[in-house]
């Protein structure tokens, strides 16, 4: 029997405010910074599920310090809902200093607006 994989460290959850749903199947992309070539690097290209949220975005053991990047394709999300979007995509850049930490960052989303902040 495999053992079950450890849950991601970092969580999102996408809410579209307008209509008071979850933004489902949005796609999102997780980055981090070589500090050295001062270049992002991919590390995960996911879709959100029918609850708005993006469970498996990285392990435990990959999550070190350093600056990371989500980046929320906001544009074609609206553009699928038949509708336009001021912004095409959002990315919320921060820093992790400690070793391991829980970080959630939930994204509250209109058409022409946009919150977020950082969870628990």
């Amino acid at each position: 029997m495999m053992a079950a994989a450890q849950p991601s460290p970092l969580t999102t959850h996408v809410l579209n405010t307008c209509h008071g749903v979850p933004a489902v199947n949005m796609e999102l992309s997780l980055h981090r910074l070589d500090s050295k070539l001062m270049l992002w690097n991919l590390l995960t290209y996911e879709t959100t599920d029918e609850d708005g949220r993006c469970p498996g975005l990285i392990s435990p053991d990959a999550f070190t310090g350093g600056m990371y990047k989500l980046r929320f394709e906001t544009g074609p999300y609206w553009e699928r809902l038949g509708h336009n979007s001021f912004y095409p995509y959002i990315e919320v850049v921060f820093t992790i200093t400690d070793g391991p930490q829980k970080v959630h960052i939930p994204l509250l989303l209109s058409r022409f607006s946009y919150s977020t902040y950082k969870g628990s």
